[in-house]
């Protein structure tokens, strides 16, 4: 029933119901109150204020779930953007430290937890990526040389690729830049 409601469904078969009624119904109140001044005036009103009601219930009733959507919907970008933000202020933390250590790896695992709850499966993926490059650079052997410094900066370019796209890659389709563009010029800013 509360879908027949969110569907508009209840409220246009009593719209129906009023005009096809209202009809039958004038053309009944026409036919005895042709003796009576005003009489079908004050039919025509009524029937035409119920009508009203109805069509503006009907309208009401979609512009609410409208901006119900609107607003959870602006909500959920919020989220997604202050947990992506935390991310990547973590992973900055983290990779300016003089030594990286297996607790530091485990406070970049627990955002997983995080990502799960807003990111999209690709975000998911190449964070997984990221983390497997980090521990196999930098937190198992132990010494940091540039060409693992390199590919952590590799791996969080291609997650950075991914966390855009999940926020953004609808205005970067409306751009002059092509999604090829964009993610080229991330990945040499990387190598910068």
């Amino acid at each position: 029933m509360n879908s027949w409601w969110k569907n508009n469904v209840v409220l246009m078969v009593l719209s129906g119901i009023v005009f096809v009624g209202g009809y039958l119904f004038l053309r009944l109140a026409y036919h005895m109150s042709d003796n009576m001044p005003f009489t079908q005036e004050i039919i025509l009103v009524v029937l035409g204020t119920i009508a009203t009601i109805l069509i503006t219930a009907m309208l009401l009733n979609k512009q609410t779930s409208v901006e119900l959507e609107k607003e959870q919907s602006v909500k959920f970008i919020e989220l997604k953007t202050e947990i992506y933000q935390n991310l990547i202020n973590n992973i900055e933390e983290i990779l300016l430290l003089d030594e990286i250590n297996k607790k530091e790896l485990m406070k970049l695992r627990f955002h997983t937890h995080h990502l799960a709850i807003v990111a999209s499966p690709e975000v998911l993926h190449e964070y997984r990526n990221f983390l497997d490059v980090l521990n196999e650079t930098i937190i198992q052997d132990k010494e940091v040389s540039s060409s693992d410094v390199e590919l952590v900066y590799e791996a969080l370019a291609k997650l950075t690729i991914f966390i855009r796209s999940d926020l953004i890659g609808e205005l970067d389709m409306q751009s002059n830049y092509s999604k090829k563009d964009i993610n080229q010029q991330i990945m040499e800013n990387a190598h910068e």
